[in-house]
């Protein structure tokens, strides 16, 4: 039984996700994949299920009706690991825009210690992103700045999809008070996993921007990371966070 599983959510993704699994499949170290497919109108569920027969105790999909949200994803893909006995979980997109060559060193940094660690792009003030244009770049980096000031994230990258998750910062954190389901998930479940004490540490990528597909980012999911962080530092004054089991 693998001890590492990589939730991986997909809506029109069929010109990525044969050629994603396969490769994180070939890598040394084993690695199980759960896809959370929202109801993919280009079959990409059915592509995941063809390839069941091949991986049968490695594959694995949750199918679900409808575009429901990033969040409601990761969540849905958090309760099904928890009742199975993974130890170390991976949340990553299906694009290759996250270097699954780097899984192994994020899944080392958490056997040595960290509670969460995040595939950085801008970790030490450096910016490792190919592809993008400009605007979008500069938005994604001083919004990752912005967030620091707003919430005290120790964190350079806050907005990252590329993370790695001991199986205690999931059982403690209460998925029922999460509220974001776009980008701002991603900076939700940082800021609740420091609040609940747990260490993050980051790891240096390089971040490609994707070559096939098409990208889910949109007005409404970057305006709700900007008014959502001072949402979330303001209600993080009111509430009690579960705190890091003491061993």
């Amino acid at each position: 039984m693998a001890d590492s599983i990589i939730i991986i959510p997909t809506y029109n993704e069929k010109e990525n996700i044969e050629k994603m699994i396969r490769t994180v499949f070939a890598l040394p170290k084993e690695f199980h994949i759960l896809v959370i497919d929202d109801g993919s109108p280009d079959g990409t569920g059915a592509i995941v299920k063809n390839l069941q027969a091949e991986f049968p105790t490695r594959l694995f999909l949750v199918e679900r009706t409808g575009k429901l949200g990033l969040g409601t994803a990761y969540i849905a893909g958090f309760k099904w690991v928890l009742e199975h006995d993974y130890q170390y979980i991976f949340e990553m997109d299906a694009d290759f825009s996250h270097p699954v060559a780097k899984l192994t060193e994020m899944y080392e940094t958490a056997v040595n210690g960290a509670d969460v660690v995040v595939g950085s792009r801008y970790v030490g003030n450096v910016v490792n992103i190919v592809n993008w244009p400009m605007g979008r770049l500069l938005m994604s980096y001083y919004a990752s700045k912005y967030v620091r000031c707003i919430t005290g994230l120790k964190v350079a990258d806050t907005t990252a999809g590329f993370v790695c998750y001991r199986r205690q910062v999931l059982e403690t954190i209460e998925f029922d008070k999460i509220r974001f389901k776009g980008y701002a998930f991603q900076i939700e479940m940082k800021f609740t996993a420091a609040q609940c004490g747990f260490t993050i540490k980051e790891v240096p990528i390089v971040f490609f921007n994707r070559v096939e597909g098409t990208s889910k980012m949109s007005g409404g999911i970057f305006s709700e990371a900007l008014f959502g962080v001072v949402q979330l530092k303001i209600s993080s004054w009111f509430r009690h966070y579960p705190q890091k089991p003491q061993h």
